[in-house]
């Protein structure tokens, strides 16, 4: 007898799942061929590339959004990734990912309500005053509902997807399969090492325990401070976490609609905690997604989903900054080189271009050299097109990423991706001391000038 299932839950099957993924270059690849076709039938070139592009983001949005788990948390990554996109070609992409935000599935009360009597016990609803069956905000692993805690307070009631563990391990035995074909676009890099780096980060934030430990951690750290506000954990029992609701105004609407004023004040005060933090308490913030954001009425930033997280800093952290930076900054490309191949960005004997590589590092360290400097998504746009480029002359292709910095990089491309969003102008020099004092003698004998390239 088959059994009807909710059609909030991400499939869970291996080859299902696995199906899927593969499914999409295999979708794409027989556009192009379609659209060869179209070409030759008198089609212009710029229509038929639209249209592939158009289909393509919208396929892979919605298995991206169906499937969930892992998955969808690409889904963010390629949010960022779509920036560097020009902007003709890249909003089909927005579209589509805006479409995956909105309309993800939502699980059918019943579901959510299995879960918080597993977890939390048949008598769970004592624990409420009221509950709101309707989904508040939907996460890549769960869904979050608000709620009234016994006591008066506002709470969110976050609740895990009934089979995210096994979707989640899905998706990971799947990118740790197709993560080979990356060494073509970068022969350098250490492709097995970063990607079971990346996999132990996702499969992270699967752990509700260690994500309330980490929301506690931060909630202590910043008690009483008057820039950042971390909600309390109340409770956290099996698949679900309930802490104090956060009252503000959302990140992704101030991206839509906010003022210069809160652009600048959620930009500076989100790099701020991000940064920060690993001083504080020992642990590095890895998800200031906009949808973690809120600026409180207070003007203090709110922040939520503690998932993602890693302990900080690692024993070399200090040295491998000052020393980058120093280089980038002033004594140029042989002491660049010596940075690179000591702190393991480059692997044991792999020959690269120093001189190149301090062209097109320099220009993204373009932000620090100015007293205030304002991030669009059009500079964003030229930096990552000049990283990414495919060209077979690009020295990115000869570098490797050291497995620990995985979460700073995670990190901190997603910082600098919602801070384009904003388009937040702030003292860049300033934020980049607060969190390496060291940092202030490399800046002070700065060399002047942006490299060109």
């Amino acid at each position: 007898m088959s059994s009807r299932r909710d059609p909030g839950a991400p499939p869970v099957r291996r080859a299902l799942r696995s199906a899927k993924l593969v499914a999409l270059p295999v979708a794409y690849a027989g556009r192009q061929a379609a659209g060869a076709g179209r070409r030759a039938l008198g089609r212009s070139a710029q229509e038929v590339n639209r249209d592939i592009q158009t289909r393509t983001a919208e396929h892979m949005f919605a298995v991206l959004g169906e499937l969930k788990g892992c998955a969808a948390k690409l889904g963010q990554l390629l949010a960022v990734y779509q920036l560097a996109l020009p902007r003709e070609l890249a909003a089909p992409y927005q579209v589509a990912l805006a479409r995956l935000q909105d309309s993800a599935p939502v699980m059918l009360p019943a579901s959510v309500h299995g879960v918080l009597a597993a977890s939390l016990g048949p008598g769970w609803r004592e624990l409420f005053r009221e509950f709101d069956d309707r989904r508040a905000a939907a996460a890549s692993i769960g869904q979050v509902h608000r709620a009234v805690w016994h006591d008066g307070r506002p709470v969110a009631v976050k609740v895990m997807y009934p089979g995210a563990r096994e979707a989640v391990e899905s998706d990971l035995l799947q990118l740790r399969r197709i993560s080979t074909l990356a060494s073509v676009f970068l022969p350098g890099a250490d492709v097995k090492t970063i990607t079971d780096a990346l996999c132990e980060s996702v499969r992270a934030e699967l752990d509700y325990a260690a994500e309330a430990d980490n929301q506690r951690a931060f909630a202590a750290a910043y008690a009483g401070s008057h820039e950042f506000r971390v909600p309390e954990v109340l409770v956290q029992r099996g698949d679900v976490l309930v802490s104090e609701w956060l009252e503000g105004i959302p990140a992704t609407r101030i991206i839509r609609s906010g003022t210069r004023e809160q652009r600048d004040r959620l930009g500076t005060l989100m790099m701020r905690f991000v940064l920060t933090g690993w001083g504080r308490h020992g642990l590095l913030y890895c998800d200031p997604h906009p949808g973690n954001l809120w600026l409180l009425p207070d003007g203090r930033l709110g922040v939520a989903d503690f998932g993602a997280c890693a302990p900080w800093p690692h024993p070399d952290f200090t040295d491998l900054t000052v020393d980058l930076c120093d280089a980038i900054f002033n004594t140029g490309p042989p002491a660049l080189e010596a940075a690179v191949r000591t702190h393991g960005f480059a692997q044991p004997g792999r020959q690269f271009d120093a001189a190149a590589l301090d062209v097109a590092l320099s220009a993204c360290g373009e932000p620090v050299r100015h007293e205030r400097f304002r991030i669009t998504t059009s500079w964003l746009r030229k930096q990552v097109l000049r990283i990414t480029s495919p060209r077979l002359t690009n020295v990115m292709r000869e570098l490797t990423l050291p497995a620990h910095c995985t979460p700073f990089a995670r990190a901190g491309l997603t910082l600098v991706g919602t801070l384009s969003q904003l388009e937040c102008e702030c003292d860049f020099r300033a934020e980049l001391v607060r969190s390496v004092p060291e940092l202030a003698d490399v800046f002070t004998t700065m060399r002047h000038g942006v490299a060109a390239g």
